[in-house]
């Protein structure tokens, strides 16, 4: 049995030794057994050796597997290169991206001051960039990278120690947020503080659950899950965003609703108090309509109506967009959400959404949505399928009108319906995926103009037809 020593520091200790008593049995599915067996004195490497754990693989787009045993895990297949009859198509592919440059800046300055303990000035940036609203190109807010740089080492160390879902015994999972707890402790009412410690539990949490349906999680994992939910609830519990005007802290807030539950009533009123403060944020409309479907908290008709009046209240920001972003995940995820939508309202709504926003990012992660996510294999469901055609057909129109460069990653994201959860090793073996589905479909789009010998080339105005 591992024990866990808290270091003595006003608020962490009473902490770590809760969430060490809930956890204590999760380091060890039989702990009883091995106390028996240290009794004995047996060799700890000899009874870790009798503990069965899940084989791990990776799958050739660089996703691990869990429960695939690596010899019968199916080879990677060696690179095909699409045939082209006569034509050549071109396409800018930037490596990395613009908005991959921009989140990796700021995520590596929030690192960078975590680690020289520079909580002050890390504090100060957050504050003046979730007050200024400043995004990427993309429309990533800066408050949100910076803070995930500065919980960053917490966070892998833990996902890396749990990326079978059973830990190693000797591995330091509360060291980590031990000393984000001591950070807390030293600087008592600061809302940005409490929010990238809150956060840091909540990233724990679905590290040890996983994206897996509730009945298939471990009781262990789901006790260890809750734990750190509730300590993220009691955190920020004293903070109001709407008094500090932050929409960082309002998706903090937003993201227990995972975790800690709640009536419909309350995801929207959450929800709303961020879209209030940050309109211009996709994140929160796709996070609202998520947790609107009833697999969480929701209901289909309560979906369809918050989704209508988000398009109402942003309609002089996003148009009809705000209706496309509601339901952008929703109906990815769940089939009937799909059935029930009102196809032209998400139809304008695109149409909207990339008039307003022309940056490439925008650009591809749409198209990249209904030609990957929305065009993939049948679901078996008649209205869905339909509905689903119809999205991905748009596709064309998006990339012949909007489309000048490649980003690859949302490709490959858009193939697995842009989960979150989804854990990829192998960041080129995924990302080379991505660009591999984002040529067969532009081939096949233009296959009429490479079939008669003339080249597709994309440029700043898009694609342009070139004789051969």
């Amino acid at each position: 049995m591992i024990a866990y020593k808290a270091r003595t520091c006003p608020g962490v200790a009473p902490f770590v030794s809760h969430l060490a008593c809930r956890i204590v049995h999760v380091v060890s599915n039989g702990y009883v057994t091995m106390a028996f067996a240290e009794r004995l004195k047996a060799p700890w490497v000899h009874i870790r050796g009798k503990i069965a754990k899940p084989a791990l693989s990776m799958a050739h787009d660089g996703v691990l597997q869990v429960g695939q045993s690596t010899q019968d895990a199916s080879p990677t297949p060696a690179p095909s290169k699409t045939a082209i009859p006569f034509g050549e198509l071109s396409i800018p592919c930037p490596d990395p991206t613009a908005e991959e440059r921009a989140r990796d800046t700021h995520q590596a300055r929030g690192l960078k001051l975590a680690r020289l303990d520079d909580w002050g000035r890390l504090t100060a940036e957050i504050t003046r960039t979730d007050k200024a609203r400043q995004k990427t190109l993309g429309g990533t807010p800066v408050a949100d990278l910076l803070a995930y740089g500065a919980r960053a080492d917490v966070v892998s160390a833990a996902e890396h120690a749990l990326v079978s879902g059973r830990p190693d015994p000797q591995a330091p999972l509360l060291e980590g947020i031990e000393a984000l707890e001591r950070v807390l402790a030293e600087y008592p009412g600061k809302p940005v503080i409490a929010t990238i410690v809150a956060q840091a539990h909540m990233d724990l949490g679905w590290a040890w659950r996983g994206t897996g349906w509730y009945v298939e999680v471990p009781v262990r994992n789901r006790e260890a899950f809750a734990a750190h939910f509730d300590r993220a609830s009691d955190i920020l519990a004293g903070f109001d965003a709407k008094e500090y005007d932050s929409p960082i802290l309002a998706a903090a807030q937003c993201a227990l609703i995972a975790g800690r539950g709640g009536s419909a009533h309350d995801v929207v009123s959450r929800y709303e108090t961020w879209i209030n403060l940050d309109p211009r944020n996709p994140r929160a409309f796709r996070g609202m309509g998520t947790h609107l479907l009833p697999r969480w908290h929701g209901t289909y008709e309560r979906l369809e109506l918050e989704a209508r009046r988000a398009a109402g209240h942003t309609f002089d920001l996003w148009g009809s967009g705000a209706y496309a972003w509601v339901m952008l995940d929703a109906i990815a995820q769940d089939i009937k959400a799909c059935a029930r939508l009102d196809l032209d309202f998400l139809l304008d709504g695109l149409d909207d959404i990339l008039e307003r926003s022309t940056d490439q990012h925008t650009v591809n992660l749409i198209a990249a949505y209904c030609a990957n996510t929305m065009g993939a294999t049948p679901t078996g469901h008649d209205e869905a399928d339909y509905i689903r055609i119809q999205i991905a057909a748009v596709a064309d129109q998006i990339v012949r009108q909007h489309l000048t460069e490649l980003h690859p990653m949302l490709w490959a994201h858009a193939a697995y319906g842009f989960d979150n959860g989804l854990r990829v090793r192998c960041a080129n073996r995924f990302a080379a995926s991505g660009h591999a589905d984002a040529l067969r479909y532009l081939t096949q789009l233009f296959r009429r103009e490479l079939a008669s010998g003339r080249s597709v080339v994309f440029t700043e105005d898009g694609p342009e037809l070139q004789s051969g």
